[in-house]
C-alpha cells in the first residue's frame, strides 16, 4: 500500500482538477521504471482506466493503481509533497530504498 500525506493529496487534487481528471473517480497511477541515476526511476500520472494486473489502494482521499511489478518496489512508499523555494514537488519516501540519487527521482534496492 501506498500512504499520500496531506500536502500530496492537496496537490494531486489540484493537479487532476486543472488536467480535466476527476479527484472522486479518476485515479493516480504510481510505477517503477528501469533508468534514473540509481537504476529505477519513479512513474507518476494521472489515469481513467484500470488494467487486469493493477493494484487499486485508497489512502487520505485519494486513489492510486500500481501495476503488479511495480508493487514489490514500492510496498510501505508515502507519497508527500515538497514546496517552498527549494521544494522538488512530489517525493517517494520508499523504506525499500536502500540508495537514491540527489534528485530524489530515481533509487536502487
Amino acid at each position: 500500500m501506498i500512504k499520500v500525506s496531506e500536502t500530496a493529496k492537496q496537490k494531486v487534487v489540484a493537479l487532476m482538477t486543472e488536467e480535466g481528471f476527476d479527484a472522486t473517480k479518476d485515479y493516480v497511477r504510481v510505477g517503477v521504471k528501469s533508468g534514473g541515476c540509481s537504476g529505477l526511476s519513479y512513474e507518476l500520472k494521472f489515469d481513467d482506466k484500470t488494467a487486469d494486473d493493477d493494484k487499486v489502494f485508497e489512502d487520505n482521499s485519494v486513489r492510486i493503481i500500481i501495476d503488479k511489478k511495480s508493487f514489490l518496489y514500492l510496498v510501505g512508499t508515502t507519497l508527500e509533497y515538497s514546496g517552498g523555494l527549494n521544494g522538488k514537488g512530489f517525493v517517494f519516501n520508499n523504506p525499500n530504498a536502500q540508495r537514491t540519487c540527489g534528485c530524489g527521482e530515481s533509487f536502487s534496492l
